[in-house]
């Protein structure tokens, strides 16, 4: 069965109350419950109606299907978009932006089961969360430099608190971490094996979240992205992405080196702007301030050419091959990657950088 045929039977997200329970069901199980326009309308208005509705005083986000919540935003649209040049997907994300920090100031409690394949998107319908559980089949990242973009949906916020360098190491190298360090990281709250998510919602329709995720949740397992700290915050260190490259290849750990032929296949011109994207993030009063930032980079990431190439290499055609441009780190102009972080002309689209976040 297609998508389009389960959404002729039942919308993209499933929305539906149980007890004082409202229930947000990511739809799409054919492509990750990936997110689209449809589904950010259909989450924020059911948020919204549920704010001041008495009768509903938690909210529990999940994903239909096996293979996990969310595997991000619907990247062959925004492809297709910035092929054309018509430059719709700005739309997208400024909604979908208003929706990550709506979860993130949500008045009730906001439970995300992170189950499975958590990417991009996922993670910004989720990791904002006041209650963030992570089952055995977690994995959870933001793949952006492997197709020629930049962390978003708060990613870089996220990613800029996360202990020592570790959401460096994460975000330039495209990686992915399981349920351990996604809870080190900063990411999710809870363990909560998946035979018990059940449970879980049935529980949460009459009972506190805190109390019911203290009875069901299990001590996180090992971490082995945490136990790495010591060379990650050593190389990861300073502005200069280059410089990082070349202390990952210099470094006798052999993870250190591993990283470095991954860093070194990623987009120079998406690492570079997502190593200084983090830093700016670091020094942000908010996640609202860094979801207007995350804006520019988006819209104007429309117009790079390893997008649109990276999305070619990895999603369409998928040889593995992209050839990017630059080609090297110490190719990339230092002036053009600025350009992306002024404000946009008047006009565009811009989210609030006041500390009460996007409106």
């Amino acid at each position: 069965m297609t998508d389009q045929q389960v959404g002729a039977q039942e919308p993209e997200v499933v929305v539906s109350t149980a007890g004082h329970l409202g229930r947000l069901e990511l739809n799409r199980p054919r492509a990750i419950n990936a997110l689209n326009h449809t589904m950010v309308g259909l989450l924020q208005d059911a948020l919204a109606a549920w704010r001041d509705d008495d009768a509903v005083r938690t909210v529990l986000l999940t994903g239909r299907g096996e293979r996990g919540l969310c595997a991000g935003g619907d990247i062959v649209s925004i492809w297709k978009d910035a092929k054309a040049g018509t430059h719709e997907s700005a739309r997208f994300w400024s909604d979908e932006y208003v929706l990550n920090h709506a979860i993130k100031t949500y008045p009730k409690p906001y439970v995300a089961v992170m189950d499975g394949i958590v990417l991009g998107g996922g993670i910004g319908v989720s990791a904002h969360a006041s209650h963030r559980v992570v089952t055995e089949r977690s994995s959870l990242g933001m793949p952006e430099t492997g197709i020629g973009f930049v962390p978003d949906v708060g990613g870089t916020w996220l990613l800029s608190h996360a202990p020592g360098e570790l959401g460096t190491h994460l975000g330039l190298t495209a990686g992915s971490v399981g349920p351990g360090d996604a809870i080190a990281l900063g990411l999710a709250d809870h363990y909560v094996p998946s035979d018990r998510l059940d449970e879980l919602a049935r529980r949460l329709a009459d009972e506190d979240p805190d109390a019911v995720l203290a009875d069901l949740a299990e001590a996180a397992p090992e971490a082995p992205l945490l136990a790495q700290r010591d060379w990650i915050d050593e190389c990861y260190a300073g502005d200069d992405a280059a410089a990082v490259l070349a202390r990952l290849r210099e470094h006798r750990s052999p993870e250190a080196q591993q990283a470095a032929e991954t860093l070194a296949r990623r987009s120079p011109f998406a690492v570079t702007t997502t190593l200084r994207a983090l830093r700016e993030a670091a020094g942000l009063a908010d996640l609202g301030e860094a979801l207007a930032m995350e804006l520019r980079l988006t819209v104007r990431f429309l117009d790079v050419p390893d997008f649109v190439e990276g999305v070619r290499a990895q999603v369409i055609d998928k040889d593995r091959n992209p050839q990017w441009q630059p080609a090297s780190l110490d190719e990339v102009d230092p002036a053009a990657v600025a350009a992306l972080f002024e404000p946009l002309p008047t006009g565009e689209l811009e989210l609030p950088t006041t500390s009460g976040g996007p409106a």
